[in-house]
This record gives structure tokens, sequence and C-alpha cells, in this order.
């Protein structure tokens, strides 16, 4: 299925340079499994909505993935998917289910394939806490202050990547880095930060494990080298974990490796009040990448229109800025879902009684 919408200057909106492109843009949309179809439908819709009346053209391309793609084409990566995510500029991504969800252990290696493929090492997770849901973070009001966090997440290396085996007695996972690897991803944070409070903090393991030591030695020199400008430190991933919860707000960007990074953005959701609420960005060198809510298929409530499209949105917002440079239409979107959050337009998960559509619709009343 296809999608066309279009982004203009009339009005006034719009009018920088970059948000005219002179092309047709193309996005890869897949929905994947669970609640995934009916989060990234509402994000394409708010996304087709921010680009009307214009000039530069932008075609959604919807194709399976997951264990939905499994059972009808016996495989959850097919070929033809494969190849379309290599056409597109972007790729927007719902969910993926699991061997845990899905009973077919060939999903297992769906996502990470995907990911590698795009070579989309740094995975972009913000957090900053909406000033009407603090009552639906676990945490004391005053604790939220100022908290405002933007996680980068290696990607494509560590332990999820690794060499794996198991037999009835014994398993192990391979963790294993290279410098290349780490410096590249250190280098995006820093150069993130360097637009944001110029802080980045590096969260490893190195009191116990060698490839944080490498981590460690790596980014502390290459820092010092590239970044002298960059206040940086470092914590250990365990008194990070404590950290988030004591003194979040001291934290401006936190880089760290594959699985650390999934553990620790999952705990600072709560810092937002919901996973639902979080987007994020996979980026490499160039601009493709890979946007996607940080929460999972939702098997529970999939099917019965309840789940909060509020981070699918998001991240296609973050798609419109990363891959596409249409930062007018981004923002204008951002703003439409803060404006939704503030007029207290919540769906179930938040306190609210929103369906998935009318909170689509409300954001898009106020684009």
């Amino acid at each position: 299925m296809k999608f066309r919408a279009a982004i203009g200057i009339a009005g006034g909106l719009d009018t920088n340079p970059q948000d005219r492109p002179n092309r047709t843009l193309h996005v890869a949309v897949l929905g994947g499994d669970g609640v995934g179809p009916e989060v990234t439908a509402a994000a394409v819709e708010v996304a087709q909505e921010a680009l009307q009346g214009g000039s530069a053209v932008v075609e959604w391309q919807s194709a399976p993935i997951g264990h939905g793609a499994f059972v009808s084409t016996g495989s959850s990566f097919p070929e033809a998917t494969a190849k379309l995510c290599e056409e597109t500029d972007a790729v927007l991504l719902g969910a993926i289910a699991g061997p845990e969800q899905s009973g077919v252990k060939e999903a297992e290696p769906c996502l990470l394939t995907l990911r590698r493929q795009l070579e989309t090492y740094a995975n972009l997770r913000p957090v900053r806490p909406h000033p009407a849901l603090v009552a639906a973070s676990p945490l004391r009001p005053e604790k939220l202050e100022g908290v405002d966090i933007l996680f980068v997440r290696e990607l494509t290396g560590g332990i999820y990547f690794g060499e794996k085996s198991r037999t009835d007695h014994e398993a192990f996972d391979l963790c294993m880095y290279t410098v290349v690897e780490i410096e590249r991803v250190v280098r995006k944070a820093c150069e993130l930060a360097q637009n944001r409070r110029g802080k980045v903090t590096m969260v490893d393991k190195a009191n116990v494990l060698e490839t944080s030591r490498l981590w460690r030695d790596t980014s502390e020199r290459l820092t010092r080298e590239e970044f002298p400008d960059i206040e940086y430190d470092h914590v250990l991933v365990d008194a990070m974990a404590m950290y988030l919860l004591d003194r979040p707000a001291t934290f401006d960007v936190i880089v760290t490796e594959n699985m650390f990074g999934d553990i620790l953005t999952d705990e600072a959701s709560m810092l937002a009040g919901s996973m639902g609420l979080l987007p994020s960005a996979a980026l490499g060198d160039g601009t493709k990448g890979l946007y996607e809510p940080i929460h999972g298929t939702a098997p529970d409530i999939a099917g019965q229109g309840i789940a909060n499209p509020c981070a699918a949105i998001l991240s296609a917002a973050m798609l419109l800025r990363h891959s596409l440079g249409l930062d007018a239409a981004a923002d204008r979107v951002e703003r439409a879902v803060e404006q939704t959050l503030t007029d207290r337009i919540w769906t179930r998960d938040l306190g609210g009684d929103a369906t998935t559509v009318a909170f689509t619709r409300a954001v898009i009343d106020r684009l």
C-alpha cells in the first residue's frame, strides 16, 4: 500500500529551504505485529497531515515483517521487505513479536538483521517528561523537574550480535566490541551534545568487563582529542540505574553499549510515565534511519483500538527531521502532540479514556 503526501510553504509554514527537497522521498512502513500496525497507521496519518499543501512529495509504502510476515510468506523478514528498506530514505517500524510471543524462533533475529542491514548503529532515545503527566510517573514531581535526557545506545554490536550457543547443560552469549564501533557511536553522542547542554555520560561496567574497559579507554581518548569542549564523565551501569531514579535531571546525553542501553531506556520510560510516550531513531553515517516506538507489540491490547500512538507519532517526527530534512513539519507534529497531552487527551495507559483513533484525531486537529 502506498500513501502520498506533500509539503509546501503556504501560509508561512516550512520556509526553510531544506524543507523543500526537489525529489520524491520514500518511506517504508513496517507495521509488524500486535499494536504495531495500529500505531504506525496513526503516525502516517499525522505525518501526512503535517505534510499537506506543497511541492515535496513523500511516499509511504507498507511491507510485512515479523510473525505476520512469517505466517504469510514463510519468512519474518521477506526479501521484498529487505529490498524496500534498502531503496527507501527511511523506515518506520511498529513492533515485532519475539519467539516467546509468536512461537517462531526464526522471528528472533529479524529486527537485528534489519538494524545491521541499514547500518544504523546509533539509537537515539529522548526522555523528557511532559508537565501535565508528572502524576503518571512513579517518581515524585520534584525529581522530574528539568529532566531532558538523550540516550545514545550502540545498536549493532555487543552481546545481541555475538556468537551464541546452548546445550542441555550450558549456554553462552559472546559480547564483543571493536574500537571503531565504540568511536563512531561516542562521536555521534558528542556531536548531539554540542547542540544540547554539552555533557556526555558514558555508562559501562569497567570494574568487571573487558569490553567495558575498552569502551572507557576509547571514549576518554576520543572526547579528549576530538571534543575538548564537551563535559565528559563515566558511570557504572548499576549506579546509573540508581541515579536515573534519584537525580535524573543531572544528565544530558548518555551513551552506552547495546544491552545496557536497552535496559536503561526501559527504566527511563517511567520518568515520562509510560513506554507509550517515547520514540526512537536509529541512525548511521548517512541520513537513512530506522524509526520506532520503544514499546513492544502489547499483544494483550492488540486490535482493541486503545494503544497509545504517541511514541509512534513522535518517531515519525524524528523521521521527518533526521532522514528527510523536513524540520518545520517535525516541529509542527511535536507541538501538536505536546498540546494534545496538555489538553489532557490521554489514552488508557496514561489514566485517560481516549482511543488510538481519538488521540490521533486530536493531534491532527492541533496541527
